[in-house]
């Protein structure tokens, strides 16, 4: 059996706690340069590169050996069942708050801002994690219901080349498609100023170039013998994320910061997060749990955001009552997501895993009754 690498999965759960917060002093501080956490967005860059680590270490070779093989069906299946329980819920809640956000009338029908056709459309391409015309009061994101999806569609296209032909790259093929990605990385966060976009429509082209390196460094890490050696890992790693996210902002250099934290930085906290065990005690009760938590937390914020936003834009409470409203907020998307995960998110994903699992078998008996037996350990 392979190592589960723990310190990895909490480094999510820094990053996704850290994504949170910046989304909420976004509001609250509208001036990025006094963010405190300005270059959070960088954690979707993180995600990205450990999903490629995830891919190669968890399915190269199930999908390369040749039987029993994992197929390409399988794989996206697989893939699907993780993620997108939570997709349904996101864009519900995003429906919800979209309908019913007392600090915005949206109007629907004949002569309204809304039609009620125009909703369906983009709550059913949500659901199928299709961009979506935006709406009034969406600031022109491609998923208007729920912006942290359009990372969302970069995973599952990664997830796609990945399983098509990504687990098939030698190692020295993925080191000149990273450095191709490098360039045009560095050229777009020089370009902006910033390496932020991807979510809207203006910048819907950004979001495949902020893909492709980190997927693809991490994708090699997994791949290479180098496994990192530090003690508390969880602990300095996490810091580590947090002081790149905090890092002063560098004016007109932030988009040359930003691009060479993802180049470099990134791929050295993937090592070094190789290289610590199975953590006990309170600490690890905590990686555990914040990785565990990082999905439904991420996924699910931006509808409470919206309905913040607006509270503040109308009600134009005082910065005491804005931190107090952020902290209530946080918290309850904390609450939310924790009760999603466990009574929702958890449960879901190991039916349909299970349901899965059974179908395979039955495919599999019928073409090979011999390796049918094998599957349910791949």
């Amino acid at each position: 059996m392979k190592d589960h690498y723990e310190t990895l999965d909490g480094l999510r759960g820094t990053a996704a706690l850290s994504v949170l917060l910046f989304h909420f002093l976004e509001f609250a501080t509208p001036d990025r340069a006094h963010n405190l956490l300005r270059h959070a967005p960088l954690a979707v860059d993180f995600f990205f590169a450990l999903s490629g680590f995830v891919m190669g270490y968890a399915y190269d070779a199930r999908l390369r050996r040749p039987e029993p093989r994992m197929t390409l069906k399988g794989f996206l299946m697989r893939r699907l069942i993780r993620l997108h329980p939570m997709v349904v819920v996101a864009m519900t809640l995003g429906l919800l708050s979209y309908l019913f956000d007392p600090f915005v009338g949206q109007k629907l029908g004949v002569g309204g801002q809304v039609s009620p056709s125009l909703l369906a459309l983009v709550f059913g391409l949500g659901l199928l994690l299709l961009p979506a015309p935006s709406l009034p009061n969406r600031f022109g994101e491609t998923y208007p219901l729920d912006s942290p999806a359009w990372s969302l569609l970069q995973e599952y296209l990664g997830s796609f080349v990945y399983g098509l032909i990504g687990n098939r790259l030698s190692q020295s093929a993925l080191l000149v498609l990273a450095a191709f990605a490098g360039v045009a990385l560095l050229l777009t966060g020089l370009h902006f100023g910033e390496l932020i976009g991807g979510w809207d429509w203006d910048t819907f082209w950004v979001g495949p170039v902020r893909l492709a390196y980190p997927f693809l460094a991490g994708l090699w890490v997994s791949r290479s013998s180098l496994r990192g050696r530090l003690r508390n890992g969880y602990v300095w790693l996490s810091l580590a994320l947090v002081l790149m996210f905090v890092a002063p902002s560098f004016g007109k250099l932030d988009g040359l910061y930003e691009s060479l934290c993802v180049i470099a930085v990134v791929p050295a906290i993937l090592y070094f997060g190789t290289g610590q065990g199975a953590l006990t005690g309170a600490l690890g009760s905590v990686c555990r749990f914040t990785g565990r938590m990082s999905y439904p937390v991420y996924i699910v914020h931006y509808p409470f955001l919206y309905v913040f936003e607006h509270w503040q834009d109308r009600m134009r409470p005082s910065q005491t009552v804005v931190w107090g409203v952020v902290a209530g907020t946080y918290a309850t998307v904390l609450v939310a997501a924790g009760l999603l995960l466990t009574y929702y998110d958890e449960p879901v994903r190991r039916w349909l895993s299970h349901s899965w699992l059974q179908t395979e078998r039955s495919l599999q008996s019928v073409r090979d009754p011999q390796a049918a037996a094998s599957i349910s350990q791949n």
